[in-house]
């Protein structure tokens, strides 16, 4: 990507709301950037912390569900809907939820000839109108029994009551703003741990583990964003420093203003709060103006596309998230079926795909009946041990802390 103080905007053309099948997406790649990426830097997993910040060791959790089970299941033809951003400046984010979701029902559709599930697509474009739009039509198509998704905050926001009010499961892979859990969704299930954890735990690491005493936090005003910073900015205290706090909006890319701001401050790190598409320009304008201090963000930034985009100026930036790295036999099989590396989100994906279709084996096809058996649910996945509060949180959460390096 260009060196200049301004850079160009990465975009994907759409003609509005699309649609996919279940042929879609799984030809998709990621969307390619403008500009040289950086081949020899990769995400690499750190440490795994608690919500104080301190390490814990990564354990087992048993032996993860298979989605192809005994290979007897029957059931009529039925459909799993999987809705987020397939096209537009954050689609990696949902593409890697859609590939774990589909490598999941392929495995049971060809182990269960007598059980076919079909996954049917809907683009977001991580739009809170478009998601709404679409809510309405996966509700009354009466083949579809449950949802992965919404993707992001604000069109989980924006749609959960109509899923609820439907009795239709909504089981998010990566909308992580505390408020969801707390509107009285009957139907909501978070597959990972929320920003009221991934906050504090990183606010905590930073403080007391890096001993990092000024932290800029940056964040991009979106549901997300905004949430998240707000822990980050509690948990810090006054180690959030107030003068170069600030607020970017969603697609812009010229940042000159907070790099001034910034680049004044002289802090330890900047924590920026939001998604890889302005992550990337961020933290290249930030590198070009002087700044040298580490930079920070969280899941909705840590995936490949954000050291692509950002090139060397990426290197050695900290990045949480409450999804750990893929397990080798899963990462093997994903890569195989995509010719692509397991993302950010796409475990997730693939586990609330596993424990959907584990209730369809089990006979437990219609709506209600789904439902039950995902709030009742209790087993290991790739990622995590999956067993919801009433309110649909994770009964366990922990984060990882990545490190962009060769």
């Amino acid at each position: 990507m260009r060196r200049s103080a301004t850079r160009s905007a990465f975009a994907l053309t759409t003609a509005g709301l699309l649609v996919l099948g279940i042929a879609g997406c799984s030809e998709q790649s990621a969307p390619e950037q403008e500009g040289g990426g950086q081949s020899n830097l990769k995400i690499v997993e750190q440490v795994q912390i608690d919500q104080a910040g301190a390490e814990v060791p990564a354990g087992n959790t048993g032996t993860p569900a298979d989605p192809a089970g005994d290979g007897q299941a029957r059931c009529e033809p039925v459909s799993i809907a999987m809705a987020g951003a397939l096209t537009g400046p954050d689609a990696a984010l949902g593409i890697n939820i859609e590939r774990g979701a589909r490598l999941a029902i392929d495995k049971h559709n060809a182990a269960n000839p007598n059980c076919q599930v079909n996954l049917q697509t809907f683009d977001t474009q991580g739009n809170e109108q478009t998601a709404s739009g679409i809510a309405p039509r996966i509700i009354n198509d009466a083949s579809i029994r449950a949802l992965i998704g919404p993707a992001f905050s604000g069109e989980t926001e924006a749609t959960g009551k109509q899923f609820s009010d439907a009795g239709l499961v909504a089981t998010t892979a990566s909308a992580t703003r505390v408020s969801l859990s707390e509107n009285g969704w009957r139907t909501f299930f978070r597959g990972l741990a929320n920003d009221g954890v991934q906050g504090p735990a990183v606010a905590n690491y930073l403080k007391n583990n890096l001993k990092y005493s000024k932290v800029c936090v940056i964040d991009d005003s979106t549901a997300y964003g905004t949430g998240l910073a707000e822990t980050l900015r509690t948990t810090l205290g006054p180690a959030a420093d107030a003068g170069c706090s600030g607020q970017i909006k969603k697609g812009e890319k010229d940042f000159s203003a907070t790099v001034n701001k910034v680049s004044g401050a002289s802090p330890d790190a900047i924590f920026f709060s939001g998604y890889y598409s302005e992550a990337a320009p961020l933290v290249q304008q930030l590198r070009d103006g002087g700044v040298t201090a580490t930079f920070v963000s969280a899941d909705g930034t840590k995936d490949q596309q954000f050291v692509d985009q950002a090139g060397d100026s990426s290197k050695d930036a900290l990045l949480s998230c409450p999804c750990g790295p893929a397990p080798a036999e899963f990462a093997k099989e994903y890569t195989e079926k995509f010719d692509a590396e397991p993302g950010t989100y796409s475990t997730e994906g693939y586990d609330l795909a596993t424990i959907l279709l584990k209730g369809i084996d089990a006979g437990k096809v219609a709506r209600p009946d789904l439902l039950e058996h995902v709030r009742t649910y209790n087993a290991p996945g790739v990622a995590r041990n999956y067993q919801w509060t009433p309110n649909g949180e994770l009964t366990t959460n922990l984060i990882w802390i990545y490190k962009v390096q060769s």
